[in-house]
Order: C-alpha cells, then structure tokens, then sequence
C-alpha cells in the first residue's frame, strides 16, 4: 500500500468526523438559544479551522512520504 496513501486516509477521517460532530452541535445549540447564534456560528467555524488544520498537516505528511520515499 502506498504510504501517502495511507496517511492521507487516517489523517483525514478524525477531522471529517470532529467537524460534523462540531456541526451538529453548533445547530442544536442555535435552535435551542437563537438570540446567541451569531457567537455560536463564530465559535464554530474556529473550531471547524483548527479540526481542517490536522488534515493539512496530514496532507503535508503524505507529500512528504510521496516525494522522500
């Protein structure tokens, strides 16, 4: 199996996941406290940033294994 592959594959399955998480919990917290959805829209795409984060280190670390082995 490829290793860039590989590491692309694992790297990006547990962001995938944190941002739906991330997701739905910001929706229900939006139609529970309408009045504060504004902070609550903005909470969450910070935290969608730092999730999207971990798969571009991922996708670094595959490029790396592609272009050293």
């Amino acid at each position: 199996m490829n290793p860039s592959a590989f590491a692309m594959a694992i790297g990006t399955i547990g962001p995938a996941l944190a941002i739906g998480a991330i997701g739905a919990a910001a929706l229900i917290a939006m139609a529970r406290n309408p009045e504060n959805s504004d902070r609550i829209q903005i909470s969450m795409i910070i935290a969608i940033a730092f999730a999207e984060a971990v798969a571009i280190y991922a996708l670094v670390v595959a490029l790396i294994l592609k272009f050293v082995a």
